[in-house]
Formats: structure tokens, C-alpha cells, sequence
């Protein structure tokens, strides 16, 4: 991996700080399209929406209504500690901080691992999308892998690049998807749905045990529907991820993850009450299983075309091939981030760390592109069916994501409690940095129960290992993390003393240890 040649800067390009990112480059609408395009309203909904209707038959709006609270709730210790802790280790600098090296190495790992597994799933969801609507629209049948490896070798290339050319592509896909599902939840309610408009739906007790998800799948699983609702949301707590990136991380963090997390919540919300209402409660249900078995490309096609009009269907067509792409792209520069940090601390291998003349963290990129491209590889070798990019890469992957996710946001809960008990006193609040982070992670463990528990109906019901082993695999790879640290601390002392503690407001080349960002000695030591 040859990145280092395109590393020396040139009489027109600014001097490279080694292992620091473009300072400045963002501001907050650039963090919040970063965000909230992470987040994929679009994709979420075209996707998690059928999934948590799955699990929840006409009781998916309240799964999402219920994610909202426990991840407002969550964001209220995350925004407090991202004021202290300004980095692109995001949730690993966040344990580090609160629990100890060792857990945070682990939930870095993890979390890494997680974020490129997101990528590769929603690269599978683009490949879907745009493999069946490329065919109706042209007639042309081309392999879906194609559309994957493409889309893939895109992202590879503007991750080269300056992290503001990436907030444009991903600012203009935002708008078009939020004014889509906007035009469409407004035409099913002007037309009062299918058969009027219900309360129900949002009513938090439909979504355990619900009648239509168990009359049509043969069995209701709360578990796969909260798996929908906050998959729909993952990304959003990168606000911290782009702190080195942006003009003011400590305003910037705060207002863009609880505008990231109440607005999308709210868009969730609006969409999927729109979809089963529109469909109408019992019939929406069996318009899910419809697609799953092929019918429809997708269930919101036909809401779009008849409550709106054939152009808004078609908008939305191209829309999920455009949506899916710009999630896996943030979800991508996400993963580089986090493996960039890693490498910048000694945890990954040293030249992950190294930047391009355009300040993006080049090395780490390249490095995601090849496990991506592994985890598209796998599952395509697996299920190189259309349908498989969809229904294995696209359902079972994310599972594992958001299962991993969630135990390093209760991971990361604790963390800001011992945090702000020890470290940051001065700070300490009885609601902000204790009752609200123990509820988050009440909320997250609760989760990730359901979700094992019910994690083999995604499956079909039937045995597959990939469902089966999840949590023992989530559990591994937390535990290479641990590893990797245990070995740190006994051949490596010194730099093992330095994890978790690289900060934006550090200055680069001489930290308070008296040591660069590379571990070597400071001149002024």
C-alpha cells in the first residue's frame, strides 16, 4: 500500500501536519449532513421500515418513537462528555476516558469492525436497489456484485480527497430523500390512508407481541423491530468523530446530535405511520411479506404511485440507489476514522495513521476498502443472488453491527458516569452525567437482549451459523481489542500510558507527556 507517495506536499499545498486532520474543514451543516446522511433517512426507510414491521406488524412507528427516547436520552451524557473529550476516537476515546484503556481498546476495535460491517451491508442495499430498478427501467439484467464492486471502487476515490467535497455529495442525497418522504407521508395522510388514520400505531404496547406481525410471519418479534428502529439510526453519535474537522466541536457536537437524533426520530416516525396507514393496519403486514417474496421491489413503491404519482416512485427508485450510496460512504469515512485513531495511538499498525496532502486520513481509507471489500466478497460467494444482496448482506451483517453498537453505547454509558465521578468532578450533574446515562444503558442492555433473543427469525427460523454465533462473534472481537491492549501494557508500557488521550486541543507535536502524536520523543523533552 504505496500511500506514502502521495503524501509529500507540493509548493501550492499547504505543509501536512503528519496524523492530524483538515482542522476547520466543517461546520455544522457539514456534520450534520455527515450525520444524518450516515443515518440514510431514505434507505432507513425503505428498509427498517418493512423489518420493523416484521417484528412489529403495524406497531413499527412506536419502535421507532421508543428508539428516539432511549437515544435522546443517551445523547444527553454523550453531548456532556463530548464538550470535555474532543477527537475522531469517538466512542473509544470515550471508554478510554471513563473505564480504562483496556475496555476502551476493545470497544475501539469493535466499534471499527462494526462501522465497516455497516458500510458492506448498505453497499448491499444500493446493489439491490439499483439492480432492480436498472432492470425495469432498461431491461438490462446485470449481476448485483457488479453494481456493489462499483460503488465500492467510488467511495475508494473520493476518500482521497478533502472530507468537504464528500459533505457535498452527501448534502444534496439528504435533501432529495427528506423532501421524497416528506411528499409522501403528506399525500397518505391528505388521502386519510387506506382506511382512515389510527392512533395505534404509535401506541409503545403494539410493538410487543403484535397481532398482524404474528397472524402473517407466524410469529411477532419485538426484538427484530427495535433492531430496525435503531439501525435506522446508527451514525448518529459521530459528531465527535469529525471534532478534529470541524470550526467549533464543543457547539457543533451538542446541536448536531440532538438535532441529528430528534429530527431523524421524528422524520422515522412520520414515515412508517405513513406506510401502515397507508397500506392500512392488518394489510400492511402482508404488503411486507409481498416484497420479501418478490412481488415488489419495494412496499413504499406502490403508496408513492398511488398517492402521489408515478414520478414520485420513480424519484424514489433513483433515490435508493443514491440514499444507500452516500450512508455506505459516510459509514466508510466513519470506519477510516475510527482505524485511524487506532493506528495514531499504537493500537493499529503505525502507517494506518498517515494522511493525504488533502488532510484525509488516506492510509486507514485504503485499509477499509480492503475488509469492505472482503465482507461484499464473502456474502456474495454465500448468496450471489439479487435478493441475497438484500436479504443476507443487507439484513444479516447490520445485525451483527447494531448488536455490537449497542454494547459499546452501554459501554460508553458507564464510561461517562465513572468519568464525571472521578476525572471531570467539576462537571459532575446528577441528571446529565448520572440519571440519564444509567437509564441509556438500561435502554441499550434492554435492546440487545431482545435483539439475541429474536435475532433467528431474520434467519427464517432456520439454523445458520452467522445468526446463531452472533453474540459469541461480537464477543471476539471485543476481546482481540482486549488483547491488543493487555499486550500494550506489558511489552509497551509507555505508549499503552498514552491511549485514549490524543485530543484536538493538543497540540500535535508536543503533548503534555512530552511526546509527538507518533509516541517519539518531543524536541522539547
Amino acid at each position: 500500500m504505496a500511500v506514502h507517495e502521495d503524501l509529500a506536499p507540493t509548493a501550492a499545498d499547504p505543509p501536512v501536519v503528519p496524523h492530524r486532520l483538515a482542522t476547520g474543514a466543517l461546520g455544522l451543516p457539514g456534520v450534520i449532513f455527515c450525520i444524518v446522511t450516515g443515518a440514510a433517512p431514505m434507505t432507513a426507510m425503505l428498509f427498517n421500515v418493512p423489518v420493523a414491521v416484521q417484528g412489529a406488524g403495524y406497531g413499527a412507528p412506536a419502535a421507532f418513537l421508543l428508539a428516539t427516547a432511549a437515544l435522546t436520552i443517551f445523547s444527553v451524557g454523550y453531548i456532556a462528555m463530548s464538550r470535555r473529550v474532543t477527537s475522531a476516537g469517538g466512542f473509544y476515546t470515550f471508554v478510554t476516558r471513563g473505564l480504562g484503556r483496556i475496555p476502551g481498546v476493545g470497544s475501539g476495535v469493535l466499534i471499527a469492525l462494526c462501522y465497516m460491517l455497516f458500510s458492506a451491508s448498505v453497499i448491499g442495499v444500493m446493489g439491490y436497489f439499483a439492480a432492480t430498478s436498472i432492470e425495469s427501467w432498461t431491461g438490462v439484467r446485470i449481476p448485483v456484485w457488479v453494481y456493489m464492486f462499483a460503488a465500492l471502487a467510488v467511495m475508494t476515490a473520493l476518500a482521497w480527497f478533502h472530507i468537504e467535497l464528500t459533505t457535498r455529495i452527501l448534502g444534496v442525497s439528504l435533501v432529495l430523500e427528506v423532501l421524497a418522504l416528506v411528499i409522501l407521508s403528506v399525500g397518505v395522510f391528505v388521502h386519510g390512508g387506506a382506511h382512515g388514520l389510527s392512533a395505534k400505531p404509535m401506541n409503545p404496547a403494539e410493538v410487543f407481541g403484535n397481532d398482524s406481525a404474528a397472524h402473517v410471519f407466524g410469529t411477532a418479534a419485538a426484538g427484530v423491530a427495535l433492531f430496525a428502529a435503531f439501525w435506522s439510526w446508527v451514525g448518529f453519535e459521530m459528531a465527535p468523530n469529525y471534532a478534529e474537522e470541524s470550526r467549533d466541536p464543543h457547539r457543533i457536537a451538542k446541536t448536531a446530535t440532538y438535532g441529528s437524533v430528534i429530527g431523524l426520530g421524528v422524520l422515522y416516525m412520520i414515515v412508517s405511520y405513513a406506510f401502515v396507514s397507508g397500506w392500512g393496519l392488518p394489510e400492511s403486514a402482508r404488503a411486507v411479506k409481498d416484497q420479501f417474496s418478490g412481488r415488489y421491489d419495494s412496499a413504499f413503491y406502490p403508496l408513492a404511485e398511488t398517492f402521489v404519482g408515478h414520478w414520485l416512485m420513480v424519484l424514489m427508485q433513483v433515490l435508493a440507489i443514491v440514499s444507500p450510496f452516500a450512508c455506505a460512504m459516510a459509514f466508510y469515512n466513519t470506519g477510516a476514522r475510527y482505524l485511524f485513531s487506532l493506528a495514531r495511538e499504537g493500537v493499529a499498525p503505525a502507517p494506518l495513521a498517515r494522511t493525504s496532502r488533502h488532510h484525509s486520513p488516506a492510509a486507514a481509507s485504503m485499509t477499509c476498502t480492503v475488509l469492505v471489500g472482503l465482507i461484499v466478497l464473502g456474502f456474495s460467494l454465500y448468496d450471489g443472488s439479487t435478493e441475497g444482496a438484500l436479504l443476507k448482506l443487507g439484513t444479516w451483517a447490520p445485525l451483527m453491527g447494531v448488536l455490537g453498537i449497542l454494547g459499546v453505547q452501554a459501554l460508553t454509558s458507564f464510561a461517562i458516569i465513572r468519568y464525571f465521578l472521578t476525572t471531570a468532578r467539576d462537571g459532575f450533574h446528577w441528571f446529565t452525567t448520572l440519571v440519564a446515562p444509567v437509564i441509556g444503558a438500561a435502554a441499550m442492555v434492554g435492546a440487545c437482549c431482545l435483539l439475541i433473543e429474536n435475532r433467528a427469525v431474520l434467519a427464517g427460523n432456520g439454523e445458520v451459523p452467522f445468526i446463531k454465533y452472533l453474540p459469541e462473534v461480537i464477543l471476539l472481537m471485543f476481546a482481540v481489542g482486549l488483547g491488543i491492549a493487555l499486550w500494550l501494557r506489558a511489552r509497551r508500557p509507555e505508549q499503552y500510558a498514552r491511549l485514549g488521550h490524543f485530543d484536538h486541543a493538543d497540540p500535535v507535536d508536543s503533548p503534555a507527556d512530552g511526546r509527538t502524536a507518533r509516541g517519539e520523543p518531543s524536541p522539547a523533552a
